[in-house]
């Protein structure tokens, strides 16, 4: 019996809970029965990029064909979610900007000896790191001899490639003001393109690379002062997320600083921190 043709571009219950099983098991991100039609949306495109028109071949190339292992990397960046912006919940970078001159001057966070690093670990499109970056060059206006370094990562190679490049529309630097526009971006020649570019002084500045917190090690060879991992931990369950910010606070510094998304929370959890402000917490000196 031939199959429908509309039937074949739909995701049926088999094809979508061995998507979402793998999802959820390899990055911990949740795929309830509300998120099928979003799933199927997305994958569309990788379907007629590939020349299928069903599912069913789609996983096949995936799972079973040596070649898939590259289309995996696009089936993560399809249904990934990477929304942000330039100072997305301003009140954390108006914290750190007022804490950087107490850190600086009584712990050396940021001497030459102690450069004050920094990790973004759901850098998206590249955001909130350049916003972190723009913080620091600001300080660095009052202490020329501040030192810092930036690690940004994301589960998606397609958007940390649109962060490295660091274009935008010009309309994505509305929250930034004009004064840091003029400093930190530049426009394209070609005005009717309306992009901008963060300057190359800023972009040497941060270290991009992919990394899953689904992983059991994260590979990293360093501790943070400061980490971020906003509006990440939410789609999770909350087992994988208390295990996830162990890691977390596992690689930052005594005394260093994790911040946390507005619609998250440690409540409840047995971490060595301690909450200092609004989703920001500090990790105790003996933790």
């Amino acid at each position: 019996m031939s199959r429908n043709p509309a039937n074949a571009m739909r995701l049926g219950d088999r094809e979508f809970r061995m998507l979402a099983e793998y999802i959820e098991g390899t990055y911990g991100i949740r795929m309830p029965e509300t998120k099928r039609v979003m799933l199927e949306s997305r994958l569309h495109k990788r379907l007629r990029m590939l020349d299928m028109t069903d599912f069913r071949e789609y996983l096949e190339y995936v799972f079973e064909n040596p070649s898939g292992d590259n289309e995996l990397v696009n089936m993560v960046d399809a249904v990934t979610t990477n929304k942000t912006e330039f100072f997305r919940e301003p009140d954390h970078f108006d914290w750190l900007a007022s804490n950087l001159e107490r850190l600086y001057e009584d712990y050396g966070w940021g001497s030459r000896e102690k450069p004050l690093k920094i990790w973004s670990c759901a850098a998206s499109t590249g955001e909130e790191p350049y916003t972190l970056a723009i913080v620091m060059e600001e300080f660095r206006r009052t202490y020329p001899r501040f030192e810092y370094t930036i690690f940004a990562s994301d589960l998606s190679s397609g958007v940390l490639e649109q962060a490295r490049k660091a274009v935008y529309p010009e309309a994505r630097i509305e929250p930034v003001s004009p004064q840091l526009r003029s400093r930190y971006f530049l426009r394209s020649r070609d005005r009717s393109l309306a992009l901008v570019r963060v300057k190359r002084d800023l972009r040497r500045r941060i270290r991009f690379a992919r990394l899953n917190l689904m992983d059991d090690d994260y590979r990293l060879r360093e501790n943070f002062h400061v980490v971020f991992c906003r509006n990440v931990i939410i789609y999770f369950e909350r087992p994988r997320q208390m295990q996830i910010l162990g890691k977390l606070v596992g690689y930052l510094v005594s005394g260093g600083y994790l911040f946390l998304g507005h619609s998250e929370t440690l409540a409840g959890a047995t971490l060595p921190v301690l909450n200092v402000a609004p989703t920001i917490y500090q990790r105790s000196e003996h933790g």
